[in-house]
């Protein structure tokens, strides 16, 4: 039976069967929260060393964190994050390259990490209230959230190499990569909402 879109449902509520045992929301939540967790995880083992001088390894972390928030919504995206720091807290190879543990959390890099719910969570705040829908709102909602992932990493990075390292270091290397990746997340969302709309007949 054909489901009408709404503008609040995100696009894996709307994929997501509700048959079966999934027709309970808690299952059905805690089955995406705990696959957003792992995609963020498998997303983070890609990693492009091009600046072996940073603290700071370019990977498809933040990818994952973007289109996570935007798929999941605010408070699914914010419990899949922070599950996946748990799980890399507690020992899992979860986070980029591998690594592990929960001194990763209070280390040099820490601060990008802390900033993955936030950033989901706005993601899907914004993605909730239609703007996953098109790509030019796409683009907005996925600057926004990789604004507040430099702040803060950036801001954290500072209290260990200062300020100035710390924008040469943090931020800069890694600008041309995320534009990439932003233009990656923003053109999936959309294009996965058109692909929804067609398969189910409604455009």
């Amino acid at each position: 039976m054909n489901r009408t879109l709404t503008t609040t449902e995100t696009l894996a509520q709307a994929v997501l069967p509700r048959r079966g045992w999934l027709a309970y929301p808690l299952v059905a939540d805690t089955l995406l929260v705990v696959l957003g967790s792992l995609f963020v995880a498998l997303s983070a083992q890609i990693r492009i060393s091009l600046m072996p001088f940073s603290p700071v390894p370019i990977t498809g972390q933040t990818l994952g964190v973007l289109l996570v928030g935007g798929l999941l919504g605010p408070r699914l995206g914010l419990a899949a994050l922070l599950l996946y720091l748990l799980e890399g807290a507690i020992g899992l190879p979860f986070f980029a390259g591998g690594a592990a543990g929960y001194t990763h959390l209070f280390g040099a890099t820490g601060g990008y990490l802390i900033s993955f719910p936030i950033a989901a969570a706005l993601t899907g705040w914004l993605a909730a209230r239609g703007w996953d829908r098109r790509f030019p709102t796409a683009i907005a909602a996925m600057v926004l959230a990789s604004l507040v992932i430099y702040l803060i990493g950036a801001t954290w990075l500072a209290f260990f190499i200062g300020a100035q390292n710390a924008i040469v270091k943090g931020v800069l290397p890694f600008l041309l990569g995320d534009a990439i990746k932003i233009l990656l997340a923003a053109a999936a969302l959309p294009g996965g909402w058109q692909a929804l709309k067609w398969f189910r007949g409604q455009g």
